[in-house]
């Protein structure tokens, strides 16, 4: 295997993993939706419903915020 093979696996691995992580976090949050009372569940699982996408869309968009701010 070469080194830019070797190094393009690894990027792709690094993002599976990453939206892993993200995907269990939710599953973990919309477990302890369900431990609130009723009233309150559709609120709390509309709070953590964002897709993964979603969320490193706005990740990178403060990403580059704050490294635009850096540069002032």
């Amino acid at each position: 295997m070469t080194k830019f093979t070797g190094l393009i696996l690894l990027a792709v691995l690094a993002a599976c993993s990453h939206k892993a992580i993200y995907d269990n976090a939710q599953n973990d949050q919309r477990w302890q939706c369900d431990k609130e009372p009723i009233s309150t569940q559709a609120e709390c699982r509309e709070r953590v419903a964002k897709s993964y996408d979603q969320y490193e869309r706005e990740r990178q968009e403060l990403l580059k915020g704050d490294s635009a701010s850096a540069f002032e």
